[in-house]
């Protein structure tokens, strides 16, 4: 297998050890590459600082962010042209850095919208790039362009057989607020999107009708691992096998464990004598995530800085199909950005 890295930029149901190893996505041997979450980040982290301190920075705790409201255009396609991961043929993949939106309404600063730009800078001319696969904007990671639209129609019914076929291509890393219950697993539930207070938030169904998958709910599949714990947290890989909105946070919600930096869902998930539980979904409004002290002292957060914590979800690793059938398919790894690796630092957790 061909491995490429990256510039560093209540209706559920959990089934546990549900099968032998983890998944590997279409064809891939077990054999393990070297993908190290935070290891790689880490060292180019300090290859650009002139610190030699290999401590996590107080004072920058979140680094590696983009404000598409601070920055210009010309800005936006350096930072893109910077985050490429690959370039051959017709396929540009880069490492999204979160708070990127992908699309956005006229006049947005979006991926989209610099296309044209982030083209010509990297030499394609009149060919212009066309997004095939990428994270959301409040998620970091891997992004699949293609300048040939037969590559990229190609590319998307690989993508779309795969999922039929419940064979993953991504594979997402986290940083959970709490352990789950079991060390691998895969959840199930049907989800629905609800518009509550002007906002969208995706709501779990309890045993869905044939009229609620008519109008619009969903049966959705995720696989999780956990990688390593500790602090009360875990780093853990999930695969979606399925597509919805917000459905990892949504699946680590129901697991009692939200996605560390999880605004929207967090709320959720209440606790009392140390016995967490699930609040009603209908009925509980997003609110900034609350850590108690103890996880405060490990983060060397304030309670403020705290309510600014972005959400630890990185699209880590992307499959795609070999230039023959009978060829091993193509690994892309993005490392994480400094502040999830600072998170992992200030947590002692690691990658094994």
């Amino acid at each position: 297998m061909r491995t490429v890295l990256a510039p560093e930029m209540g209706g559920c149901r959990v089934l546990g050890q549900v099968w032998g190893g983890w998944r590997r996505g279409p064809g891939v041997p077990a054999a393990r590459t070297a993908s190290s979450f935070g290891t790689e980040a880490r060292h180019q982290q300090q290859r650009r600082g002139s610190s030699k301190r290999s401590g996590p920075r107080d004072d920058q705790p979140f680094s590696g962010l983009l404000r598409p409201e601070n920055v210009s255009r010309e800005e936006l396609v350096d930072v893109l042209r910077a985050a490429v991961v690959d370039q051959k043929g017709p396929l540009v993949t880069l490492n999204k850095p979160l708070g990127l939106p992908v699309t956005g309404k006229p006049g947005e600063l979006t991926l989209l919208s610099v296309l044209p730009e982030l083209s010509q800078s990297l030499g394609l001319g009149e060919r212009e790039l066309q997004v095939v696969r990428a994270s959301g904007k409040e998620t970091s990671g891997l992004v699949l362009l293609s300048s040939c639209p037969q590559t990229a129609s190609h590319l998307q019914k690989f993508f779309t057989h795969s999922q039929r076929a419940r064979r993953p291509t991504v594979t997402y890393c986290a940083v959970t607020d709490g352990i789950p219950a079991t060390s691998e697993g895969k959840i199930q539930a049907a989800l629905k999107l609800e518009h509550i207070d002007g906002v969208n938030l995706v709501v779990p169904v309890k045993s869905p009708s044939r009229k609620d998958i008519l109008e619009g709910v969903k049966r959705t599949l995720s696989y999780f691992r956990v990688v390593a714990m500790g602090s009360g947290c875990a780093l853990v890989q999930l695969q979606p096998l399925t597509a919805f909105p917000s459905q990892l946070q949504a699946h680590m919600a129901l697991q009692l464990c939200p996605l560390l930096g999880d605004h929207m869902y967090s709320a959720r998930v209440a606790t009392v004598l140390g016995q967490r539980f699930l609040l009603p979904a209908e009925s509980t409004r997003p609110q900034r995530q609350v850590l108690d002290e103890a996880l405060l002292r490990r983060l060397h957060l304030t309670p403020s800085q705290a309510a600014q914590l972005p959400l630890h979800l990185h699209l880590h690793c992307l499959y795609l199909p070999g230039a023959r059938p009978r060829d091993p398919p193509i690994k892309l790894l993005a490392p994480l950005p400094s502040y999830f690796s600072r998170t992992l630092h200030c947590l002692g957790l690691h990658y094994q």
